[in-house]
């Protein structure tokens, strides 16, 4: 069977298969389902050497241990059923776990030596940090494959700093602030710099503002980026669509919060009362424990809560938006399904003194990626041999030059 592939002006590939040789594509195009086949007990395993391994090499081995989790959770990955595929270096990724290091090194030695010192640092922070944020990008696409085809990061180091500044600029102010308000000797006289508590405080308010705008600036550069081959995907959700989510989910934590306080409240008082015969001493105890315990419970139910809704939305949003020529994404993540993974996640990490973990994170990503959809014009077939005719594989070439930034992505 022959393909022939064209290339358009805005870069995107367009497949172009004989009536004869393929199919005629069904209605809506061929859906490519997400699944995850991994299991918790495989992957606690693989968890539980990483841990130790961490720890007895203080912490040095951590980018081996990140290289073993992410080719277990890429190989049980799989899209129209066939796998994904991880292929960065450990040793690469040890240079760059070394230099984020040396950063944090450099950050506490300075917080603790003046207040200028801790300005200092937080400004060169803060002039890298977009550029490794755009390498680590870079360096895990480049090292990522499905059906034999790596993928790519088309982001410039510019587009970073443009989708990252404001948020930074918030950011520092906030932070640098806060290392003049109580400098070293003068936490006792409690005079901080009025300037300093100002400058502190408008710099929390806009970070608290601009953390929607943050996640949609970055998410736009992520979505709008990633390419495999020449086709390249864009992100066309609205900076609106980021802030309504974050303001239902803000809501929705207020009312998870004000039952739990009423019972909180209810309890002191009925413990006051029935404290007020002979154990008088008894009454105050009870009732901070019942106000205590409340807190703490609605704290959780809201972070579960309300945390599963922003997760949901957030990823439905992000992937639902998603758009390439020839491709397009959906999500389907239910809030309420997540929040009841996570708080079973939650009480069996507890109740094992964290031995669950492998297990916890193994169920959330078969639940988040199994939410996922992938709709293509073609088939998988004849649209990667269209683009391994094209050099879809050049951005393997690349992950050599890379040093090896990884920050978490």
């Amino acid at each position: 069977m022959s393909e022939d592939a064209t290339i358009t002006p805005d870069g995107t590939a367009t497949v172009e298969a004989p009536a004869a040789a393929a199919p005629a594509a069904p209605p809506g195009g061929y859906r490519l389902a997400m699944r995850f086949s991994g299991s918790g007990s495989e992957y606690f395993r693989i968890w539980i050497v990483n841990l130790l391994l961490i720890l007895v090499t203080v912490g040095l081995y951590y980018p081996f241990a990140k290289v073993r989790r992410l080719r277990y959770f890429y190989g049980n990955t799989q899209l129209g059923g066939e796998e994904f595929d991880f292929h960065g270096s450990p040793w690469k990724m040890l240079r760059g776990f070394l230099l984020m290091a040396a950063f944090a090194g450099a950050y506490a030695l300075a917080t603790n030596a003046s207040p200028w010192a801790a300005l200092v640092a937080l400004v060169a922070f803060a002039a890298i940090w977009p550029a490794l944020f755009r390498a680590s990008l870079q360096f895990r696409l480049a090292n990522t494959s499905w059906r034999g085809l790596r993928f790519q990061f088309l982001g410039t180091t510019a587009d970073a700093y443009r989708a990252m500044w404001p948020m930074l600029l918030a950011m520092f102010m906030y932070l640098g602030a806060a290392a003049f308000v109580q400098p070293k000797g003068q936490a006792a006289a409690g005079e901080p710099p009025a300037a300093m508590v100002v400058i502190m405080l408008v710099g929390l308010v806009l970070v608290m503002l601009l953390m929607p705008w943050f996640w949609y600036s970055i998410k736009r550069y992520q979505h709008g980026n990633y390419a495999l081959g020449p086709m390249r995907t864009e992100l066309r959700a609205k900076a609106g669509s980021f802030y309504g989510v974050f303001l239902k989910a803000a809501g929705l934590a207020l009312l998870c919060m004000v039952p739990m306080i009423i019972v909180a409240i209810g309890g002191s008082v009925l413990a006051a009362i029935l404290g007020s015969g002979k154990s008088k001493g008894a009454g105050p105890v009870i009732g901070f424990v019942l106000f205590g315990g409340a807190m703490v419970l609605s704290y959780v139910v809201m972070l579960v809560v309300a945390g599963a809704f922003v997760t949901s939305r957030l990823q439905n949003l992000v992937w639902g938006s998603t758009r390439g020529r020839d491709v397009k994404f959906a999500s389907a993540l239910k809030a309420r399904a997540l929040a009841k993974l996570t708080a079973k996640n939650w009480l069996l990490t507890v109740l094992t003194l964290g031995l669950y973990i492998p297990f916890a994170r193994v169920a959330k990503a078969k639940l988040l990626i199994e939410a996922v959809e992938v709709t293509t014009r073609h088939p998988p077939q004849v649209l990667t041999a269209a683009l391994r005719g094209m050099g879809g594989d050049a951005a393997g070439d690349a992950a050599g030059d890379l040093l090896g930034f990884d920050v978490g992505l």
